[in-house]
């Protein structure tokens, strides 16, 4: 994907960064339990689509991080993942 193609996907989702190439989001929550419920249902999506994103998990905080390593880069699934985190989120 061009650089070109890639802001112009990042441009449909809110509050995420391209970041040394990867797509980039930190989900602020109030608490543990909620960071890890984030973090569960997260995997869950990411096993049904075969595309498992980089977390860090903190106690009120979760960075996701997704590209496609097959790629070496950014691909359209990428942004679609994105975009189910932030479903899940409340976006």
């Amino acid at each position: 994907m061009s650089a070109h193609e890639a802001n112009t996907m990042l441009s449909q989702l809110k509050g995420w960064i391209i970041e040394d190439g990867k797509l980039v989001k930190p989900y602020p929550f109030t608490n543990y339990y909620q960071t890890m419920a984030f973090v569960n249902a997260v995997a869950w999506i990411s096993h049904r689509e075969d595309h498992h994103p980089d977390l860090a998990v903190g106690y009120n905080q979760c960075r996701v991080q997704y590209w496609t390593h097959a790629a070496d880069g950014l691909t359209e699934n990428d942004f679609i993942c994105a975009a189910k985190c932030d479903a899940l989120f409340g976006l």
